[in-house]
C-alpha cells in the first residue's frame, strides 16, 4: 500500500473542492472571474430578484472603464429588474469586493452559457408517488378497450381510460353505484 500524502485525511472529499478547477474554468470563460456571483446569485440578487432573473456573462470593453454584466429574463419581468439595475449592481459589486461592474444589461433572448440547462437548486416537495387505480376503474377501463385488437394500443388506451376515469372520480369525489 503507497504511502499518502501528508495533509490527506481518510474518507469523501467535498464535490466542491474535486470540481472548483474546473468550474472556475468554466466560469473564467464567460467572464465571471468571480464564480461566487454563479454560485451563490440568490444570496447576492436577493430571492425576489434571483426569482425572475439569471446571470448569463461579464463582458469587460474596450475602454476598460467596468464590465457589464448580462441578466437573463423573461419578458414580463425585464421591466421590474430595470428598475431594480443599480441596486443589484451594488449588491454584485460588494461580492466583487470593488466596483467591477459599471453596467447591467437585462436581455430576454435565448439562454446561452450557463443559463442554458440551468437546473434549479431550490428544494421540490416530493411528488406524490402513483396510487393503483381503483379495480372497479381498471375493470371499467378494460371493458372500454377490450375491442380493440392491437395488444400495444389497448394497453395503452386502458391506460388513458384509467387515468381519465380516476381524475374525474377524484374530482367529483365517491360516487355511488357502478362506473360506467
Amino acid at each position: 500500500m503507497p504511502p499518502r500524502a501528508p495533509g490527506k485525511g481518510r474518507g469523501f472529499t467535498r464535490a466542491a473542492k474535486i470540481l472548483s478547477g474546473q468550474i472556475r474554468k468554466a466560469g473564467e470563460t464567460r467572464g465571471f472571474a468571480v464564480t461566487r456571483l454563479l454560485t451563490h446569485w440568490p444570496e447576492i440578487a436577493g430571492e425576489n430578484i434571483a426569482a425572475i432573473a439569471r446571470p448569463v456573462e461579464v463582458s469587460y470593453g474596450r475602454e476598460g472603464f467596468g464590465a457589464t454584466l448580462t441578466l437573463l429574463t423573461t419578458g414580463a419581468n425585464a421591466p421590474m429588474l430595470e428598475m431594480q439595475k443599480e441596486v443589484l449592481r451594488e449588491r454584485v459589486n460588494a461580492t466583487y469586493g470593488y466596483n467591477a461592474i459599471a453596467r447591467i444589461r437585462v436581455t430576454q433572448t435565448h439562454a446561452t452559457g450557463f443559463a442554458e440547462g440551468q437546473v434549479s437548486f431550490e428544494h421540490r416537495p416530493p411528488s406524490p408517488a402513483p396510487t393503483d387505480p381503483d379495480p372497479a376503474v381498471r375493470r371499467a377501463a378494460n371493458e372500454a378497450a377490450r375491442d380493440v385488437a392491437d395488444h400495444g394500443l389497448r394497453s395503452a388506451l386502458e391506460h388513458l381510460g384509467e387515468n381519465v376515469l380516476s381524475r374525474s372520480k377524484r374530482l367529483k369525489g365517491p360516487q355511488k353505484g357502478p362506473v360506467k
